[in-house]
């Protein structure tokens, strides 16, 4: 009997083969592949929620604590949302066989910049079983063969949704091997995957830094660093209060668990007093880690060096006051993890300054860092949020997906 490792090469192999014939496939053709995994995912919406259900119960019994069960849980309304991700991207143009520049050399010879798919792309994901989805869909639109590793947390809603997956695929007349799951949730099989040069061309790590780590450590095939998010807000002298309070809320309230939410506020000394006295009243529920001129104000917890390094993922917020702007974008150079950062203020120069000095991959003026989405961003979901500058940087949609091929057209040129 073959070993499960023996089996994961022969998965990787037919991926990579049945990848190439997803390459060809007309914009057309996948559309109708993807039009028909929606489907699948409607009519066995029960048997979904139903595995999640199984999640989720194993999750609360380890003790794992709610902000990160609900990165995990799936209802009606994200399922919806899921199949709205799907038809984005069918409306989405096809990304491959483009070409954005073409041109003549002197000798006749004509050269044109194509853009083609990858190959092979694997995903090693924690919980979130939306990824499943949004994985599959820009890689298979983007004509790239799909190799997902969700985490044991998610294992049962994983399989019921890769199932739907390939249902609807067969149903479509398209090779399900296109997207390959591995069952099983042995971390063997993440090393294995990671040495995979030559059979797996891109990795994309999404989870906490403790994954990202490990495959950026380990990994001999090309990955993309992403979503560690240590994400700031900074309230600028000259913001509005009442508007900085309400995308502090949604920062830092709305999603706790996730890359995009914040994990410290940055407020100007001239509007600290009036600001931070209402932190307690506005962010009920939330635990204040705060520095020494925030202690004069309210009652917090005293903020550590740890503090302004972490990515708390919870109901905590590190709370700081700077002096000026300067001191503001030295803080997050020093901290940030290049994911999300945001100012609130009404003065022009300051917020270009922002944008142009701070080093992230989404810098915001008057909004919430929680729209550093693929979805949000209309890209119909995203691979994973890049924090990286090569080859790709922030939410990873189908123009991250491919890459380039030159087509040279002669008349027995020569050199």
């Amino acid at each position: 009997m073959k070993s499960y490792d023996q089996n994961l090469a022969s998965m990787v192999q037919e991926l990579k083969k049945e990848a190439k014939v997803l390459g060809s496939l007309t914009g057309e053709e996948k559309n109708r592949g993807l039009q028909r995994v929606i489907e699948a995912l409607e009519s066995e919406e029960e048997t979904i929620l139903q595995a999640n259900k199984e999640d989720l119960e194993k999750a609360r019994r380890a003790g794992v604590r709610e902000s990160l069960v609900d990165r995990l849980a799936l209802d009606s309304d994200r399922l919806t949302a899921m199949k709205e991700a799907l038809r984005e991207v069918i409306a989405l143009k096809d990304p491959v066989w483009s070409s954005g520049k073409t041109w003549t050399l002197e000798n006749g010879l004509t050269l044109s910049k194509m853009t083609v798919p990858l190959g092979v792309v694997g995903i090693i994901y924690e919980s979130r079983p939306n990824v499943t989805v949004d994985a599959f869909a820009l890689g298979f639109k983007s004509g790239n063969g799909v190799l997902l590793r969700g985490s044991s947390s998610a294992l049962n809603s994983n399989r019921a949704l890769v199932g739907a997956i390939h249902r609807g695929l067969k149903a479509a007349g398209i090779s399900p091997k296109v997207l390959g799951f591995i069952d099983d949730d042995r971390r063997e099989l993440v090393l294995e995957m990671l040495h995979m040069k030559g059979k797996i061309d891109l990795i994309i790590p999404r989870g906490g830094k403790g994954l990202i780590d490990f495959v950026v450590e380990n990994a001999k095939v090309p990955t993309v660093e992403t979503g560690v998010g240590n994400c700031h807000l900074y309230v600028d002298a000259e913001g509005d209060l009442s508007m900085a309070m309400e995308i502090l809320k949604n920062g830092k309230m709305q999603r706790p668990g996730v890359c995009n939410a914040l994990e410290t506020l940055l407020v100007h000394e001239a509007v600290a007093e009036a600001f931070i006295k209402k932190l307690s009243q506005e962010l009920e529920g939330v635990t204040l880690h705060g520095c020494e001129l925030t202690e004069k104000y309210i009652s917090v917890e005293k903020a550590t060096e740890a503090d302004w390094k972490e990515e708390f993922l919870d109901l905590i917020l590190a709370v700081r006051v700077v002096k000026d702007l300067p001191e503001a974008i030295e803080h997050i150079d020093q901290y940030g993890t290049g994911h999300s950062e945001a100012i609130v203020t009404n003065n022009y120069q300051h917020a270009q300054a922002f944008q142009r000095k701070v080093d992230a991959a989404a810098v915001y003026v008057n909004a919430s860092t929680r729209f550093t989405d693929g979805g949000a961003f209309g890209f119909g979901g995203e691979m994973g949020i890049s924090t990286q500058k090569v080859h790709a940087r922030g939410p990873m949609g189908l123009e991250e997906l491919v890459t380039t091929k030159y087509i040279a057209r002669g008349e027995g040129q020569i050199r």
